[in-house]
């Protein structure tokens, strides 16, 4: 089991790390962050394997960490 830490006040809302999630873990966030955009949150009913594509496909870093 992984766990990620977002920071949400860097995720501009292009969701590339959505879509790469094998696991579906990411989700759009229904919630404006700080700079305007919808950021990204984790969907709770899903676990996270720790892959880290979600970081890795980040522009703008928002996902800091990947543990496992």
């Amino acid at each position: 089991m992984g766990r990620i830490v977002l920071d949400r006040n860097k995720c501009k809302g292009c969701y590339l790390c959505v879509d790469v999630c094998p696991n579906k873990v990411l989700e759009p966030d229904t919630k404006v962050n700080s700079i305007g955009y919808y950021p990204i949150k984790v969907n709770e009913g899903k676990q996270c394997i720790g892959c880290a594509m979600c970081a890795r496909v980040c522009p703008d870093m928002a996902i800091e960490k990947v543990y496992r």
